[in-house]
């Protein structure tokens, strides 16, 4: 495992993450060692080295001392800040987007899964391609000249990313109008359809598996799921199914062009009847993670879609911070959604949790239809009626 150093820097933001917790667990998750971890206070970025030339020493000192090969930045990194530091340091430097991005190119396993990840890599790199071409001359040439070898390179590199972008968004639309038919067929049968959404090792998959006793992978890690998987919940209780989908995790600063890409993805959650926002409440910055979530389903549009809050892996909380009531209502931005506490991993709580959804399965197919109104039957005009004179 390369050994790395982490950076972060406190902008004055709300829930910063002092101790690096969270990139720490993504340099793991990606293969890395953290070795030291250092953070600083600013006002606002530095324009060259994002922390300024004096704590840039610090780190670069700091990375001598405990034999650190990588730096890592909590934040994300403008090019020039990435290019600056590298040369400053003498080391790689790498920050938040582009770790994310690493840890899913490592995860996707389905096809449609590495698409939307490639699609990513490609946007984030074509941004960056100076870095690759800094020691070749970038600068015009003298007269007769149309430019020297570094500006050539650089431009075709962005030539064939930029091929590769549109291949990789016309074979996604393709993914997508496949997706689009299958969301179509699930409405053809009228099945309704629940969505586990949630921030990243809040144990969706654990749950996921173990409502519809499917093998979907699961494991105490960040992102270990990147693929959507949809089983069928068939509801003894109704006589009926539900469609059940696993999503991918979101987590803080997601890169935009993460979200984007995995639009098809997505999609899910937006066209679901239902949505069980799991929320690890074993983890006491769970209503940050839960403010995450809110913000990355408003950005797909899936804000609008009923909700449930599953407060899962009780069984990691202390007796003291026990509930006194598993099922209760829990007040989001004025709104009471309802609350129903389980343990994925010991299955306490998940026979609640199917009856409620069999009730709302139940619920939602006895409801009448909306009579027509009979003013405007077709019946009621006909070829010579005076209504349309």
């Amino acid at each position: 495992m390369t050994p790395a150093l982490l950076v972060g820097v406190d902008f004055g933001l709300p829930h910063f993450d002092a101790d690096l917790d969270e990139l720490s667990q993504l340099a793991l998750t990606a293969g890395l060692k953290p070795v030291a971890k250092m953070t600083c206070k600013r006002k606002a970025p530095d324009a060259a080295l994002f922390v300024g030339s004096g704590k840039a020493d610090e780190i670069k000192f700091m990375a001598e001392q405990t034999g650190a090969k990588e730096v890592l930045f909590d934040q994300s990194l403008s090019p020039a800040q990435q290019r600056n530091l590298e040369r400053h340091l003498g080391l790689p430097v790498n920050d938040r987007t582009l770790l994310i991005l690493e840890i899913f190119a490592q995860r996707a396993r389905s096809h449609d899964g590495k698409l939307q990840v490639e699609l990513a890599r490609l946007q984030y790199l074509s941004t960056r391609l100076v870095r690759r071409w800094s020691h070749l001359e970038r600068q015009r040439g003298g007269i007769g000249t149309r430019g020297g070898p570094g500006e050539t390179q650089i431009e075709l590199d962005r030539r064939m990313i930029s091929d590769a972008i549109k291949r990789t968004k016309e074979r996604l639309t393709k993914v997508k109008k496949q997706r689009s038919t299958q969301r179509r067929q699930r409405d053809r049968r009228n099945s309704f359809n629940v969505s586990l959404v949630g921030y990243t090792n809040a144990g969706k998959s654990t749950l996921f598996n173990a409502l519809v006793k499917a093998r979907a992978y699961a494991a105490d890690q960040l992102f270990a799921t990147l693929d959507t998987t949809t089983r069928q919940l068939y509801l003894g209780e109704s006589g009926r199914s539900a469609s059940v989908s696993d999503t991918v995790g979101f987590i803080r600063d997601l890169p935009h062009g993460l979200i984007d890409a995995f639009q098809a993805t997505l999609q899910e959650a937006v066209d679901a009847d239902l949505l069980l926002h799991v929320v690890d409440a074993s983890n006491p910055n769970f209503p940050e993670q839960m403010a995450e979530v809110k913000r990355v389903l408003h950005e797909i549009g899936a804000s609008e879609v009923p909700q449930w809050l599953i407060f899962n892996k009780i069984d990691n909380l202390p007796l003291e911070r026990q509930p006194l009531d598993r099922l209760d209502l829990y007040e989001v931005d004025g709104q009471a959604l309802k609350r129903l506490f389980v343990s994925a991993q010991s299955g306490e709580g998940l026979s609640v949790l199917r009856k409620m959804l069999a009730e709302e399965v139940s619920q939602i197919h006895s409801e009448p239809e909306t009579p027509a109104d009979p003013r405007f039957a077709l019946d009621n005009f006909g070829e010579n009626s005076d209504d349309f004179a």
